[in-house]
C-alpha cells in the first residue's frame, strides 16, 4: 500500500515598502520560507522580474530540487549496487518559456552530473543507474516537462 508523506512550509512576503502593491514597481518581491527546525530561505523573484538577484528565486529552487532529488536517488541506488561514489557534482540547466501575457512554464531541465567512483569495473553500471534514478525521483515524477541527464562518470586513480 502506498504511503503518504506530508511537507509543510510557511511563506511570508517581506516586500511591502509602505504602500503595498499600489503599482508594479511599488513593492519588493522578497519573501522568507520557513520550515520547522531548518534555516530560513530568503527569496525573491528573478531579477528580470524586478527581484533581488542575490536571493533564491522559485525557478532556481525548482531546478535545484530536481537536481538534488536525482542525486539522492542515484547515491541510494549506487550503494545498493555496491558502487562506491567518491564525488558527485551537477550543473543543472532549466529552460523556462515566458509567454507574451507574462505567464510561463518550464520547457525542460537537463542534469549534467559528474560522478567519481572507486572501481573501473562498475563504470557502465554507474552510468546506467542515472536512468533508474530518474524513474525513482519524486520531484521529477511530479513535473510535466522533460527532465534528462547527460552524465559523466570518472574513476578515481589511486
Amino acid at each position: 500500500m502506498a504511503k503518504e508523506h506530508q511537507y509543510q512550509t510557511s511563506l511570508v512576503w517581506a516586500g511591502n515598502k509602505g504602500s503595498g502593491t499600489m503599482d508594479y514597481r511599488s513593492y519588493d518581491r522578497n519573501y522568507v520560507i520557513s520550515i520547522i527546525n531548518k534555516p530560513d530561505i530568503y527569496g525573491s523573484s528573478d531579477s528580470v522580474f524586478l527581484g533581488d538577484k542575490r536571493k533564491h528565486n522559485p525557478e532556481d529552487l525548482l531546478v535545484s530540487a530536481i537536481s538534488s532529488c536525482h542525486m539522492l536517488w542515484y547515491l541510494h541506488l549506487c550503494s545498493e549496487n555496491g558502487i562506491i561514489v567518491l564525488d558527485y557534482k551537477d550543473k543543472a540547466i532549466g529552460k523556462m518559456m515566458e509567454n507574451t501575457d507574462g505567464s510561463g512554464r518550464f520547457k525542460e531541465v537537463v542534469l549534467h552530473p559528474v560522478v567519481t567512483i572507486s572501481d573501473q569495473a562498475h563504470l557502465e553500471k554507474a552510468i546506467n543507474l542515472h536512468e533508474q534514478a530518474k524513474k525513482m525521483c519524486f520531484i521529477a515524477n511530479s513535473c510535466n516537462f522533460p527532465i534528462t541527464h547527460e552524465p559523466q562518470c570518472l574513476v578515481e586513480q589511486s
